[in-house]
């Protein structure tokens, strides 16, 4: 007898085990996944945006562009069709937090180096004194792979343009002179449609830590 409920104890356990599995399974299909916000301008800080965007609520995404990398090449939305890619705003010569900034991104660059669809992409807020070979040099001393992560310099109007109105980045402030664009911290996560996916302090490892999930998050959405 004792042998019999033995038996029958044993065979109550796994099938407890099982039903624990499927239940943990059937709430996991439950389990809403995770979607990144598409942002529009009208949801983001209007000291960052351009007044005629304050109200654009749907539809936005980065504009074309053409600028300089560290290596003179000429860089356009072309070299970052169909890749998933982290933007920011930085100067060589910044003494506060783009020095913050440039080394959570190389940290970024070091776990996207084998993800072929994942791209980097800084611009200086001082282009006429960020010349290719000073992005050269900061380039080398900061780690920089090229095939990863381009720093860009060019026409100052255009770079303008792109933080206000594509990126929706800068702060519309200062005297004219060469450091009149005042940037922010923020890392900016673009998907393969050129669409804004997220904004991440880029002095912060925790939300670095954030938007490198997020990350994942979106290239698993390309794979559904």
């Amino acid at each position: 007898m004792r042998s019999f409920f033995a038996k029958y104890k044993m065979f109550g356990m796994v099938l407890l085990g099982l039903s624990i599995v499927i239940v943990l399974l059937f709430y996991g299909a439950l389990e809403p996944k995770k979607a990144l916000p598409i942002y529009q301008p009208s949801m983001v800080d209007k000291t960052l945006v351009d007044s005629t965007l304050h109200y654009k609520k749907k539809y936005h995404t980065i504009g074309d562009f053409e600028l300089i990398n560290q290596n003179g090449e000429t860089i356009t939305q072309e070299n970052y069709r169909d890749k998933i890619y982290v933007a920011d705003f930085f100067f060589t010569t910044c003494p506060t937090i783009c020095p913050i900034m440039t080394k959570n991104m190389a940290a970024i660059q070091q776990v996207i180096l084998d993800k072929q669809d994942v791209l980097l992409l800084s611009h200086s807020v001082t282009p006429a004194i960020d010349s290719v070979p000073q992005l050269k040099k900061y380039a080398l001393e900061k780690g920089v792979f090229d095939e990863k992560w381009n720093l860009v310099t060019g026409d100052k109007k255009q770079i303008y343009e792109l933080a206000r109105k594509s990126y929706l980045a800068v702060k519309n402030d200062g005297d004219g002179g060469p450091y009149d664009m005042i940037h922010t911290e923020n890392f900016i996560l673009v998907d393969k449609e050129r669409r804004i996916r997220g904004f991440y302090d880029g002095t912060d490892q925790e939300d670095v830590g954030r938007l490198l999930q997020d990350l994942e998050v979106l290239r698993t959405s390309y794979l559904e």
